[in-house]
């Protein structure tokens, strides 16, 4: 018997299809998806507008299938990590922000990740392979079904978990076309942002087929520097990539901005200095900035700057006419804030044991 096919996995218009190819109606996807997104039913046999037929045949061909939570910390912040076991056997990790009836999910998209930031700690844990549709949306259900108990919902998504969003195009982009979709998950495209270090080509693709929020991975104001912070940048230097910003932005209408994320790295790229030339490079580009201070892991060899040089960065921005937020550090305690990310990754690349060599951590222990 042919392996049943894991409907997740298909946004509106693959699900379509997939009814589609069997001789079935399209719009039978549509019946489905409301039973399953807006009613929690899973189970083909519990979809009573469907004959009685269809029901059987789907039964033999298809499955909801969900990620299995291996574990969840809770931090008194309210923050909530779950530590989720996906189809390939590797755990990855998600996390839920609450802040006073807003309900932000940081979803992962790969097994670890095939770029290694030097301020992260997932790229240190090597890469393991991409996720899948199901895999990326079987965490937002996780935590709505969580939420639900409350009589609340995921009302923002942000692709800024474990790995590279648009190194993972395909069912990326299928996964935040069924978050944004109102027979999914129905969260607004505002609310629902992915998150690059700079894969442009795949900005540009991404400008073709979605319009999405955009979250640019920054971290520094000259290549110089963003060389060394983020080693994507020698393939695709800032020029470059804020080119392809603009012309993503002006593809979403004029009253939407870019969010561009800059974690503060204490001696590194947390000056006054810094923050003037920030300013002037980002002057040109309708956006907004994240300043992140950073947040520690055991050999990282960076730290988190004070509260004043943080303070006055943020003022330099502010002072050249740019919005400059503060992003308050939520979840630091249970490994869940900006950058702490690990999961538990079976590393196809040796990334893993020369961090833990330089680290002095026995591997397995």
């Amino acid at each position: 018997m042919a392996e049943r096919v894991n409907l997740f996995d298909h946004d509106r218009p693959g699900l379509e299809a997939f009814f589609s190819d069997a001789g079935h109606k399209p719009f039978r996807a549509r019946q489905v998806m409301k039973w399953a997104y807006h009613r929690g039913m899973r189970d083909p046999h519990g979809m009573t507008d469907l004959s009685k037929g269809l029901r059987g045949w789907l039964d033999d061909t298809a499955v909801f299938s969900l990620p299995e939570v291996s574990a969840r910390r809770q931090s008194p912040d309210g923050t909530v990590k779950w530590v989720v076991r996906v189809a390939t056997g590797d755990c990855v990790e998600s996390v839920l922000i609450p802040d006073r009836g807003r309900n932000t999910l940081c979803v992962s998209s790969q097994v670890g990740c095939m770029l290694d930031c030097s301020f992260c700690a997932t790229g240190k844990q090597g890469f393991n392979g991409n996720l899948s549709t199901a895999d990326i949306i079987g965490q937002v259900w996780l935590a709505n079904e969580e939420l639900r108990e409350r009589g609340e919902s995921v009302s923002n998504v942000v692709f800024m978990g474990m790995g590279e969003p648009l190194l993972n195009f395909d069912a990326v982009v299928r996964a935040s076309n069924l978050m944004m979709d109102d027979l999914a998950f129905g969260i607004s495209k505002r609310r629902v942002t992915i998150s690059t270090a700079g894969v442009v080509p795949a900005i540009h693709a991404l400008a073709e087929c979605s319009d999405v929020s955009l979250a640019v991975s920054l971290h520094a104001p000259n290549d110089e520097l963003r060389n060394v912070l983020v080693p994507l940048n020698r393939k695709y230097p800032i020029a470059e990539l804020l080119a392809a910003c603009n012309r993503y932005v002006q593809g979403l209408g004029e009253r939407r901005v870019l969010t561009m994320e800059y974690t503060l790295l204490k001696g590194v790229n947390d000056s006054v200095g810094h923050a003037r030339e920030l300013a002037g490079l980002l002057r040109p580009v309708r956006c907004k900035i994240n300043l992140i201070p950073f947040n520690p892991f055991p050999a990282s060899g960076y730290r988190r700057p004070g509260g004043e040089s943080v303070r006055a960065f943020q003022k330099t921005l502010i002072d050249a006419g740019l919005a400059a937020m503060l992003r308050t550090t939520r979840g630091d305690d249970i490994d869940a804030a900006c950058g702490q990310l690990t999961g538990r990754v079976v590393d196809r690349t040796r990334r893993q044991a020369r961090y833990l060599a330089r680290a002095g951590v026995a591997q397995g222990a």
